[in-house]
């Protein structure tokens, strides 16, 4: 896969030497079941014109340029996101700087300019998804934004337990606590890459920390694993003193995230730890 960081600079270099293929549009910001389906529909149209398949997605964030988010989580790094793509079959990943001039384009504009001039011939994203300045182009509008010269697709919204699979739902659960949860939404257990010393796990930047409190979790790095348990606070992830850290928990590991551990009062007052009960996926 090959990873392009687009910006006004740089983009008509890039629209010169284009190729036919199809897009699929969106933040994939955690890239849960919801933005999987987008990929994969994108992925079987391409397959069918024998063209690429092409990912376009925005850094940083809109919520932090429109909105003025000066603290905004992110469920993943940009490092990771290309992982994911690359084994979703993604050929080309356009990374757009997101910033006040690009916000300002006019739906047309930014369908000639990044779709069109970009060999774009069938666009896909989800149900909800807009672009141009203050998000007045949709699903409903890009044909016509095209001048009929893209097909489009729109995929419908993905839901589990009656409620849309969204980032904003991801992140909702994990400043709860409700890690256990997060397979339902992601398809996977939430996964943070973090640098250890010691007890001390220092997670990456661009991961979203789960609420404070103590976490029964899977810890890994290339040749070993270990379940046990974590406390979180604020901005560290510290090894709980009652475990035991074996010699191979150094340098760059993984935690999976599995459940929170409730911090409970026996009858003599003293605390005790509860595990939460897990999340049926029916």
């Amino acid at each position: 896969m090959k990873t392009i960081y687009l910006n006004k600079g740089n983009l008509a270099a890039y629209q010169e030497s284009a190729s036919s293929n199809v897009m699929a549009l969106g933040c994939f910001d955690g890239l849960h079941r919801g933005h999987v389906k987008v990929i994969q529909s994108a992925f079987l149209e391409a397959k069918e014109r024998n063209v690429q398949l092409s990912v376009m997605s925005f850094y940083p964030h809109p919520k932090t340029v429109i909105g003025g988010k000066a603290c905004f989580h992110y469920l993943m790094p940009q490092s990771e996101k290309e992982k994911r793509l690359c084994e979703l079959g993604v050929d080309i990943f356009y990374l757009v700087e997101f910033d006040k001039d690009f916000a300002g384009l006019s739906p047309q504009a930014f369908v000639q300019e990044y779709l069109i001039k970009l060999g774009v011939i069938h666009a896909i994203a989800g149900y909800d998804f807009s672009y141009g300045s203050r998000g007045a182009g949709n699903m409903k509008t890009l044909k016509q934004d095209s001048g009929d010269r893209l097909e489009v697709t729109t995929v419908g919204k993905v839901e589990y337990k009656g409620e849309k699979i969204s980032s904003t739902r991801i992140r909702q659960k994990l400043l709860e606590g409700h890690v256990e949860e997060l397979p339902n939404l992601i398809g996977q257990s939430y996964e943070i890459k973090c640098v250890c010393a010691g007890s001390v796990l220092a997670p990456y930047s661009n991961y979203t920390l789960p609420t404070p409190g103590r976490y029964e979790v899977t810890v890994y790095n290339n040749r070993n694993s270990l379940r046990t348990e974590v406390d979180v606070n604020e901005k560290s992830i510290m090894m709980t003193r009652e475990k035991q850290i074996p010699s191979w928990l150094e340098g760059n590991i993984t935690i999976i995230w599995n459940r929170l551990v409730k911090a409970e009062k026996d009858q003599s007052g003293e605390f005790f730890y509860k595990y939460t009960k897990r999340e049926s996926s029916a």
